[in-house]
């Protein structure tokens, strides 16, 4: 049986309480999970919503009508904590997201990690989402495309077009250090 066969059956069984279900099915979406969140909150954060993701998503589990929309139901249950944790006066942590994404380490190789993180931070959602799913979780393409929802086209084009955007960006800052 193949992972993507395997959803619903996993998904069936932790409805009923099959705790080695619910088990396979936080390995299987908790990086996704995290790197959605990453790309609206702090680290910190995102490892504290993952746990409230996946509590959420088993708590409601029994309102999702299909179980192979899991992989997007999941996606979009992140989402939406992550936006709901944005609206909050301040952050859980109490840092910004590039305080707790960067130690207070001055390395150059912590400065560019920095560099790197508010440029992807800029870019916009969909190639934001596909790159911290890729550079951060290491996940490959059909991985992203299986546990989100999106096309394998669509991953393919928005990792191409995310890169280009991102090397844009860094472009003028690797120029700058030559100099």
């Amino acid at each position: 049986m193949s992972d993507t066969e395997a959803i619903p059956v996993l998904v069936e069984a932790a409805r009923v309480g099959n705790g080695a279900a619910m088990d396979r099915l936080y390995r299987r979406f908790a990086p996704v999970v995290h790197g959605v969140l990453l790309a609206y909150v702090q680290p910190a954060d995102a490892d504290d919503l993952t746990q409230d993701v996946f509590e959420t998503a088993i708590r409601r589990l029994h309102e999702l009508r299909e179980a192979a929309a899991f992989p997007g139901w999941i996606v979009s249950i992140a989402r939406h904590a992550a936006l709901d944790a944005k609206r909050r006066p301040v952050a859980l942590t109490g840092s910004t997201a590039l305080d707790r994404a960067v130690a207070p380490d001055t390395s150059q190789q912590r400065l560019d990690a920095e560099h790197s993180m508010r440029a992807i931070l800029a870019l916009p959602e969909a190639y934001r989402e596909t790159l911290l799913l890729r550079l951060v979780e290491g996940l490959t393409g059909p991985e992203i495309a299986d546990c989100t929802g999106l096309t394998p086209g669509s991953v393919r084009v928005n990792l191409h077009r995310g890169m280009a955007m991102l090397r844009a960006a860094l472009a003028p800052a690797e120029a700058g250090v030559t100099s």
